[in-house]
């Protein structure tokens, strides 16, 4: 059987369009870079996607040999800024980022430290990959389907009338899972997980 998290986690991968729904989120492993800026201007953040697909498919080569075999996951990424407000009016040059890319529980922690040594080795000049558990929790999530920059009207709607009206506040960083890849979709048609971790006032 091949571990797909897209499939297996349906609840926390395929949330409604139409409107946000309240999921707990487990514990959960991933491959991480941390960054900073306009991902759209930053040689870094192309840097960082590219470490972790190169990790994450030689972890996967490891998990193969020993029988395990899993689908890479889908490019994740917490967004923060010192002002909230700034993801509403897209300043990007004011983001901090980690991208991430998940990694299912089965994967054995040897075939994890064997996969990013033979990234590191085959791909010295990328930033390190490092191995995180996110600890989310209680949160907030929709299903966005168009252009990022079109993100805005719903963030707002989240931070301003959603939060307020069920007594929560942030509780982590801004979370978004990247279900279609940007250079083969056209931007209308691009799917993205918004999720946004919570906590009572």
């Amino acid at each position: 059987m091949t571990i797909d998290l897209k499939k297996d986690l349906k609840d926390l991968y395929a949330p409604p369009a139409y409107d946000f729904v309240e999921v707990d989120v487990p514990d959960m492993t991933y491959l991480a870079v941390d960054g900073r800026g306009d991902p759209n201007a930053s040689a870094a953040y192309a840097e960082a996607v590219e470490a972790l697909f190169t990790t994450a498919y030689a972890i996967r080569a490891q998990s193969k040999a020993r029988g395990t075999m899993f689908v890479v996951g889908p490019l994740e990424g917490l967004w923060s800024s010192a002002d909230p407000g700034s993801f509403v009016t897209r300043d990007k040059g004011a983001w901090e980022w980690t991208m991430l890319i998940p990694i299912p529980d089965a994967v054995d922690p040897e075939d994890v430290a064997a996969g990013l040594a033979a990234a590191r080795k085959k791909k010295p000049r990328l930033p390190p990959v490092e191995v995180r558990v996110l600890s989310e929790g209680r949160c907030l999530q929709i299903l966005h389907v168009g252009s990022y920059d079109d993100e805005a009207p719903t963030l707002q709607r989240l931070h301003d009338e959603l939060m307020p009206a069920k007594g929560v506040t942030f509780n982590g960083p801004h979370h978004e899972i990247y279900l279609a890849d940007p250079r083969r979709t056209a931007p209308e048609k691009l799917r993205t997980v918004l999720r946004q971790p919570i906590t009572p006032r």
